[in-house]
């Protein structure tokens, strides 16, 4: 498992702090450090909500936000997979949606995320660039078709304003109108 670069977390310190973050959504908890990069940028009394299908990240993750001094109220942690848990999440209840989870579903979380932010919301992907093998063009595995098609999606989306940041391994970013 592999953490987000720093740049890339500096890059969603900035995000939530420039929607005025106090309610995010991320898929793919991990070992919690875009986490911790998340909460930095979101304002004091923001909650994040964390899905992951392995508990023992879960875990982990509530250990190094704890180190990093943030209270067990700022985050909530939700065992299970995505498609599943993002269902129950409120409509339009979220300011940022942070995407790092199986690349094979991102068209769902597209979808998930659109229906989970506010107007002025943003839905961030992570590791678009998939070491380079998103513009290579030679054949490629299923994931990185599948990357391409989130890319092609939020570009011809109405319902977005988008941008992709050159940090880490890609942040693709866009702001719900």
């Amino acid at each position: 498992m592999r953490s987000v670069s720093p740049g890339t977390g500096a890059a969603l310190r900035m995000l939530a702090a420039t929607v005025d973050a106090k309610a995010v959504a991320e898929i793919g908890t991990g070992t919690g450090v875009s986490g911790i990069h998340l909460l930095h940028g979101m304002r004091p009394d923001g909650v994040l909500t964390t899905v992951d299908p392995e508990p023992e990240r879960q875990q982990f993750a509530r250990q190094a936000f704890r180190a990093a001094g943030f209270a067990s109220n700022r985050a909530r942690f939700i065992p299970g997979r995505a498609l599943d848990v993002l269902p129950r999440l409120a409509d339009a209840g979220y300011d940022l949606v942070f995407c790092d989870g199986d690349r094979l579903e991102c068209l769902d979380y597209l979808a998930e995320s659109l229906r989970l932010l506010r107007a002025g919301g943003l839905v961030v992907f992570e590791g678009v660039f998939a070491d380079g093998r998103t513009v290579d063009s030679g054949p490629q595995p299923v994931e990185v078709s599948r990357l391409r098609e989130l890319l092609r999606a939020v570009r011809e989306s109405q319902e977005l304003v988008p941008s992709l940041l050159p940090v880490g391994d890609g942040l693709l970013c866009a702001v719900k109108r």
